[in-house]
C-alpha cells in the first residue's frame, strides 16, 4: 500500500508546526458484543434507546483494548474515542507514542498540506469523528472507505473512471465552520454536532462503535508516523493504525450486514477493513494497564483530558432532536441549542425584496424531506429503506433559512449539505468573481521547532483571484461569475473541480477549479482547500499556542507562550470564519462561505423568477439521491407556492458546453421511489 494523507486536514499546517507538539470483519464481534439479533438486519434508524450512548466504564474499555494490541505490536499509539455528535469521550497517548504525524502522498506535489506535521491527538480525533460521522443505523464506514470515494478515480486506480461520490469530502467539519459546534471546558458533554481538528479523515485506523446495533462513536488510533490514505486497494494490508483501532472495537464492532463491503455503487464495493480479529496479535477483548502504558491527555478546545460518558443521539443534549411542529408527518430532526431550542428555524432572507420568507424556506425543506422519505437509498441496507439525508436552505448571501434532517441520517451531511446550499448560491450569483478577487492572499507556511518556540516561513503564495481568470478562459467568458448569467448546481461546479476535465479521463486538462494533476493531490485540490487554508493554519497555531508554545514568523514574534495572565494569547479563529470575502467589515464576507466549499453533488440555486435568492443543499445516502431530494423538493415546493423554483433551464450549467464537453446538473437515480417504478422523475422540471 502506498500511503496518501488526507486532505481534510487542513491543519496539517499544523504540521508543520506541530513540530512543537510534544476485505472487512467477516465474523461477529465475540465477548461481550451484543447478541446478533441485537446487532444485527433489524436496526434501520429506530433502534436508539435509553442505552445507545457509551458509558465511561466503556470508554475506557475500547482504549484498554486498544493499548493491549499496541502493545503486542511493539507500537505505542496515541488513541481517541468520541460519541456520535463528536464529543471527545478521551484521548489517550501510550509512552512512547509519536507525538507528530507527517501527511505525505508520496506524489512529487508541494504546498497545500504535503509533507506537513501535525500532532498526533488531532489526527487520532480526526479518524474517530469520521468513523462516527460517515455511520448510520443502515451503513457502517470507517476511514479506509473514506479513502476510496474522495479520490481522483473510483476506484482508486480504475483509470478513466469518474472521481469518488464523496471527492471533496475530506474539507468539511472544518474548526471554522459556523455550523459544527466547540467544546466548552469544564468536564461533561456538548450539545453537538462538533468540529474535526481535520476535517474528514482518509487514514486507515478509525472506525464507528455500535452498541445493539447502533452508532454510539467512533474511535480513531495513529500507531505510525503517517496521515494518508490508501491508493491501490487492488491488494490487503497490515496497517497498524487499522489493527489496533480493530482492536479497539471488540465487543462494539459493526454489524457484519451493515459494513462497507456489504454495500456497493455503481456495481462496486466499498472497503471497511483489510483486517480481522483473526490477524490480531492477542486475544479479542485483552486490555491493557491504563495506568501504567501511558496517560490520559487533555486535547486544547477538544477535551480536557478525562473520560467522560458520551451523548444519546436524538435526545436534547445531543444536539440534534425530533421536530413535529415545523415539518408535521415527515419524521424531521433539527439541530438545538442547550435549551432544546432550533438553531435554524425558518426565517427570511437578507438579500431585499425578492428574499425568500420564512414559510418559502420552510416549505423548500417539507418538501425535500417528503422526497427523501420516498426515495431508495444508496448507501444503506437493508435495500429499499428510505433515504436519510440533511437539507439546508440559504439566502443568496449564505444566511442558513432553515435546515432539518431525516431519521438516522449520517451526521457529516449536516454540515455538507449547508456547504453545497452555499457553493450553489455563491457561484450563480453576480458577486462571486468580485468576492473571489478581493479574497486575502494565501501562504503556505511551513514551521520548524526551534529553543525559541515554532518558527513558520512562508513557502509559497497565491491569489484566490487566480482562479477566476483560469474559469473566464477555460469557458470563453470574460464575465463569466461577475454577470449571474449562469445557475451552477454543486455537480456541474464539481465538473470544473477535478484534477482531470472531463471528469476521470486521464488527459492534459484539468477543471479550472483544480490544480493540474501533476501539483494536484486529495490534500492540495485546487480552490477547495485555499479558500479556507488561511484559516485553518491559524487554528492549528492556535492549538499549539494552547499548549504551551511560543510562535514566530520568521524573526518576528506571533504569539508567546500561554501564561497564567495571558493564556491564550493567540485566539481561534472565530466560527464561521473560514472563508473570508470582500471587504471583512461587511455583513457578506462573514456568511457567503463561512464553512468552505462542497464540490460533489447535491444542490441548486433557488430563482424567484430569473432573480437568484439562494440555493438548496442536501447530503446523505447517496449523491444522485442529493440531487433528487434538492432539486424535486425545490421544485414541488414551487408548484405548491407558485413564487419559487429551480433556475430557469436556459440559464442552467448544462447548457455550457466546455471543452467539448456539456456540465451536468443534476442526476437523478434510476427507478428513484420505493414501492414504484416510476423513471426519469426530473426530466422536463
Amino acid at each position: 500500500m502506498r500511503k496518501v494523507c488526507n486532505a481534510g486536514l487542513a491543519l496539517a499546517i499544523a504540521a508543520a508546526l506541530s513540530a512543537c507538539s510534544g476485505g472487512s470483519n467477516t465474523a461477529d464481534p465475540v465477548g461481550t458484543a451484543p447478541p446478533p439479533a441485537a446487532s444485527g438486519p433489524g436496526c434501520t434508524g429506530s433502534c436508539v434507546s435509553a442505552d445507545s450512548f457509551l458509558t465511561a466504564a466503556e470508554v475506557s474499555r475500547v482504549i484498554s483494548q486498544a493499548v493491549a494490541e499496541a502493545k503486542a505490536q511493539g507500537s505505542p499509539a496515541t488513541i481517541a474515542v468520541v460519541d456520535r455528535v463528536g464529543n471527545v469521550l478521551g484521548v489517550y497517548r501510550m509512552t512512547g507514542a509519536g507525538a507528530l504525524v507527517t501527511i505525505t502522498s508520496g506524489r512529487p506535489v508541494i504546498g497545500g498540506l504535503e509533507n506537513l506535521s501535525v500532532p498526533s491527538e488531532l489526527a487520532a480525533i480526526a479518524k474517530a469523528i469520521t468513523g462516527a460521522y460517515l455511520s448510520s443505523e443502515g451503513n457502517a464506514f470507517s476511514t479506509r472507505t473514506a479513502s476510496q470515494i474522495v479520490q481522483e478515480h473510483f476506484n482508486p486506480g480504475e483509470f478513466n473512471a469518474p472521481s469518488g461520490p464523496l471527492f471533496g469530502v475530506q474539507f468539511s467539519q472544518l474548526p471554522c465552520s459556523d455550523l459544527v459546534n466547540r467544546f466548552v471546558p469544564g468536564g461533561g458533554t456538548n450539545t453537538g454536532p462538533h468540529r474535526s481538528p481535520l476535517g474528514l479523515s482518509a487514514d486507515p485506523g478509525g472506525f464507528p462503535l455500535y452498541k445493539a446495533g447502533v452508532p454510539v462513536g467512533g474511535v480513531g488510533v495513529i500507531a505510525d508516523s503517517t496521515y494518508t490514505l490508501d491508493e491501490v486497494i487492488s491488494d490487503f494490508d497490515r496497517d497498524l493504525d487499522e489493527l489496533v483501532a480493530t482492536a479497539a472495537t471488540f465487543g462494539f464492532a459493526a454489524p457484519i450486514d451493515r459494513r462497507g463491503d456489504r454495500i456497493t455503487v455503481d456495481g462496486k464495493t466499498f472497503r471497511y477493513s483489510d483486517v480481522d480479529f483473526d490477524d490480531l496479535a492477542v486475544a479479542g477483548g485483552a486490555t491493557g494497564n491504563l495506568a501504567a502504558d501511558g496517560t490520559l491527555i487533555p486535547v486544547p478546545a477538544y477535551s480536557d483530558g478525562a473520560i467522560i460518558p458520551g451523548t444519546v443521539f436524538g435526545a436534547p443534549e445531543s444536539g440534534i432532536r425530533a421536530e413535529a411542529a415545523l415539518y408535521p408527518g415527515r419524521d424531521a430532526f433539527v439541530l438545538v441549542d442547550d435549551d432544546g431550542n432550533p438553531r435554524y428555524p425558518p426565517r427570511a432572507g437578507t438579500d431585499g425584496a425578492s428574499a425568500l420568507t420564512p414559510e418559502e424556506a420552510r416549505r423548500i425543506v417539507d418538501e425535500a424531506l417528503d422526497i427523501a422519505n420516498r426515495a431508495r437509498a444508496q448507501i444503506r441496507r437493508p435495500l429499499s429503506t428510505p433515504a436519510r439525508v440533511s437539507i439546508s436552505v440559504v439566502d443568496s448571501n449564505g444566511v442558513v433559512l432553515a435546515l432539518a434532517r431525516t431519521r438516522d441520517a449520517p451526521i457529516f451531511g449536516i454540515d455538507v449539505s449547508l456547504q453545497k446550499a452555499r457553493t450553489a448560491a455563491f457561484f450563480s450569483a453576480d458577486h462571486a468573481a468580485a468576492d473571489l478577487f478581493a479574497a486575502p492572499q494565501v501562504n503556505y507556511l511551513n514551521a520548524t521547532l526551534a529553543p525559541q518556540g515554532v518558527v513558520f516561513n512562508v513557502t509559497d503564495s497565491i491569489s484566490i483571484g487566480d482562479y477566476v481568470t483560469r474559469v473566464r478562459d477555460f469557458i470563453g467568458n470574460p464575465t463569466a461569475l461577475a454577470d449571474g448569467a449562469v445557475a451552477f448546481s454543486d455537480r456541474a461546479g464539481g465538473n470544473l473541480s477535478r484534477p482531470f476535465y472531463p471528469d476521470g479521463i486521464i488527459s492534459n486538462q484539468s477543471g479550472p477549479f483544480s490544480r493540474p494533476f501533476a501539483q494536484w493531490s486529495p490534500f492540495h485540490d485546487g480552490l477547495q482547500l485555499d479558500l479556507v487554508y488561511n484559516q485553518l493554519a491559524l487554528h492549528v497555531a492556535h492549538y499549539l499556542n494552547q499548549s504551551g508554545l511560543a510562535l514566530f514568523l520568521g524573526e518576528t514574534l506571533l504569539a508567546p507562550a500561554p501564561t497564567p495572565e495571558n493564556p491564550v494569547p493567540l485566539p481561534d479563529p472565530p466560527p464561521g470564519s473560514c472563508t473570508v470575502l470582500g471587504d471583512p467589515g461587511t455583513a457578506e464576507a462573514s456568511t457567503r462561505l463561512p464553512n468552505g466549499i462542497q464540490i460533489f453533488p447535491g444542490s441548486v440555486p433557488i430563482y424567484r423568477g430569473g432573480v437568484l435568492v439562494g440555493g438548496v443543499g442536501v447530503s446523505g445516502d447517496g449523491v444522485d439521491q442529493d440531487d433528487m431530494v434538492s432539486f424535486l423538493g425545490l421544485h414541488n415546493a414551487g408548484a405548491a407556492l407558485g413564487t419559487v423554483n429551480n433556475a430557469p433551464p436556459a440559464i442552467r450549467a448544462d447548457q455550457l458546453v466546455v471543452r467539448n464537453v456539456r456540465l451536468r446538473y443534476v442526476q437523478c437515480p434510476q427507478a428513484p421511489f420505493i414501492g414504484s417504478d416510476e423513471q426519469n422523475v426530473c426530466q422536463g422540471k
